[in-house]
């Protein structure tokens, strides 16, 4: 979920914070109405055509449509304007949104595993499957796959990570189908454990991908710093800044899809506090001009001086 790919600053320009709101509710509100319609169809279908693997991915649709009001609760909230109590705005929402659904997805896929293990426990209870199962299981499959492509082009544009992890629950659905679609396919071809063992399959897909969200959402929650990729374009910015000769310790961290960093620049040991100010202002509007950087704390040092806090640094 990392966005190392870095955007000049008429295409950062571009993506203000009401419109990354108003695409993530757009494709958010797409996939609340595909979950409501296929977990409708799947667990129905799944009940009468007597296959546990539908039921299973039915009830991974229904979870997909708990998430996605999840993600819309979160969008909302993290578009709150800062204040007394959080002076950097509320964009960990988005954070906590992503550490939610992954919980939510490894308890989907938890249950699902117990299911599908308690029936082949009993080999005997399970039943062949209707053929329209195959059909609705194929059917989720092609929807999934497009709302998953869909969802994840809406989440690099606006660069989402939120939107990302929600996209990519899609897809695990999409995997689940088809995992579904084969086991029905053995089960009608006269080797009925096929049906809970894809069931098995699919509750271990979730079950994973549940816990790479949540332990990467984690991650973000205890300040990780965003990708060296992106660290060494925003020194780039800094090094482009007329006055700035050197810069060291530059430090980041996420906040929500957006970036809190701090900096020490190195100016002219000649110049005057004001003029070094002047510089730090500079340096600071550019990066945040460029980069998906909400704040940039800078402290201006003599060029070429040493400290007891900092190595050298040679002038670049």
């Amino acid at each position: 979920m990392n966005f190392s790919d870095v955007d000049d600053a008429s295409e950062h320009s571009t993506h203000t914070s009401q419109q990354r709101a108003t695409a993530a509710a757009r494709s958010t509100w797409v996939s609340v109405w595909v979950n409501l319609v296929l977990s409708s169809i799947q667990i129905v279908v799944g009940i009468f055509a007597k296959s546990q693997g539908l039921i299973a991915d039915g009830i991974h649709s229904l979870s997909d449509l708990v998430s996605d009001f999840v993600v819309l609760f979160a969008g909302h909230h993290s578009q709150k304007d800062a204040d007394i109590d959080h002076p950097y705005g509320h964009h960990r929402f988005e954070n906590a949104a992503s550490l939610v659904l992954g919980l939510l997805l490894l308890s989907v896929g938890a249950g699902m595993v117990w299911s599908a293990v308690s029936k082949l426990e009993t080999p005997a209870s399970i039943e062949t499957a209707h053929v329209s199962a195959l059909w609705v299981a194929f059917g989720a499959l092609a929807a999934k796959e497009l709302l998953f492509r869909y969802m994840l082009r809406v989440a690099k544009q606006v660069k989402s990570s939120m939107l990302v992890a929600n996209a990519w629950h899609a897809r695990s659905d999409a995997a689940s189908s088809l995992v579904v679609g084969l086991g029905l396919v053995g089960n009608l071809m006269g080797y009925p454990l096929l049906d809970p063992i894809a069931a098995l399959i699919v509750g271990l897909m979730v079950g994973k991908m549940g816990w790479s969200f949540a332990w990467d959402a984690l991650h973000d929650l205890m300040d990780r710093a965003i990708d060296e990729e992106e660290v060494q374009a925003i020194r780039q910015t800094l090094m482009e800044t007329p006055g700035v000769a050197g810069v060291h310790d530059v430090r980041t961290r996420k906040m929500g899809d957006m970036v809190v960093a701090d900096a020490h620049i190195e100016v002219d040991a000649s110049l005057t506090v004001e003029e070094g100010h002047n510089i730090a202002v500079a340096a600071r509007l550019a990066v945040m001009q460029r980069h998906r950087v909400l704040n940039l704390m800078t402290h201006v040092d003599p060029a070429h001086q040493h400290d007891a806090d900092h190595e050298p640094v040679a002038r670049t």
